[in-house]
């Protein structure tokens, strides 16, 4: 249900700054109620934009806090780890990446062969 009106808020946030930006301004004809109301479509979006990140640090947290007993994430990172995936702390693994040159040729770091 939230999630439409704030589809609906951004829509309207859309076409009413494509509509501010297509439009010349002129210092004799400026329209101060127009004005106010461009104002007012901005702190609304900074309001949308604020709510949006209180909401997804609520979510994390409730995520992160739901069940902090649970350690299957440890099973899973040894899984990984016997299945090939590097780990980032090991040192050897790094230089040796570090010296692939079809992984730095990928990042554009060495010149194509």
């Amino acid at each position: 249900m939230g999630y439409t009106v704030f589809k609906k808020l951004a829509q309207k946030l859309s076409a009413d700054r494509e509509k501010f930006n297509s439009s010349a301004t002129n210092p004799i004809t400026v329209d101060f109620d127009n004005q106010k109301k461009e104002f007012l479509n901005k702190l609304t979006h900074s309001a949308l934009n604020m709510f949006e990140h209180q909401s997804d640090v609520k979510k994390f947290t409730q995520l992160v806090l739901s069940d902090p007993e649970n350690k299957s994430h440890n099973e899973i990172v040894e899984k990984l780890f016997t299945q090939g995936v590097i780990d980032f702390d090991d040192d050897v693994k790094l230089m040796e990446l570090s010296d692939n040159s079809r992984f730095l040729r990928d990042l554009g770091l060495t010149e194509e062969i």
